[in-house]
Formats: structure tokens, C-alpha cells, sequence
């Protein structure tokens, strides 16, 4: 959790609140990222992509999937072998997508 907080909360205006389980990041009123552990005691985390991307992601299959809820949710599975690097960008672009555009205009991309 912490590796996830140093990315998201570098983030302008980007902050860590409880959600319904685990925990999400917010930019204003719009989900950014989720992060929830599943039954099988292993975490994901549910982040927005561009649509053009989504079938890519539904192809890749594991670690990554479509998430269930929202047009375009996709998710990642945490665990050793995650890479951290491609995640902090994937999480950027879910940042930029969903703040401000004058708040994304302050992120720098890698």
C-alpha cells in the first residue's frame, strides 16, 4: 500500500480515502485507482484507460483484467512479480484522465 500511495498522492489534489473495501485514491469527486484484496488473499488495483486501450488489456489476460464496474475499469494484479514502472504510468494516465485538465496539465508523464 505504501508503494501505491507514493505514486497516486504525488499526484495535485490526490488523496487516499476509505472505500466500501480497501481503499481508493480521488482527484476531486473521480476515482483514480482502487486497491482491494481478494478472497484469495492476494491485492489488485482497478485504475481507468483509455478506451482505445481496453482491448489490448482484455488480451494481455493475467496479471491484468477488466474490472467489472465502469466503462473503462481495468485492473492489475499485485504480487511479486508486478512491474512497478509500467503501474506508475498506468496509473498517471488514470490520474490525467480523471482530474482537471488544469491539475493534468501539472503531471508530468514518464
Amino acid at each position: 500500500m505504501r508503494r501505491l500511495d507514493r505514486i497516486l498522492s504525488a499526484f495535485p489534489e490526490c488523496r487516499r480515502e476509505s472505500a466500501w473495501v480497501g481503499a481508493r485514491w480521488r482527484v476531486k469527486s473521480s476515482t483514480v485507482a482502487h486497491v482491494f484484496g481478494g478472497e484469495d488473499q492476494l491485492f489488485r488495483i482497478v485504475f481507468q484507460a483509455e478506451p482505445g486501450e481496453l482491448p489490448a488489456f482484455e488480451n494481455m489476460g493475467p496479471p491484468y483484467f477488466r474490472a467489472g464496474w465502469g466503462a473503462n475499469a481495468v485492473g492489475i494484479l499485485l504480487d511479486e512479480a508486478t512491474d512497478w514502472a509500467e503501474l506508475a504510468e498506468l496509473l498517471t494516465d488514470s490520474y490525467c484522465m480523471q482530474a482537471p485538465a488544469d491539475l493534468a496539465a501539472r503531471v508530468l508523464r514518464p
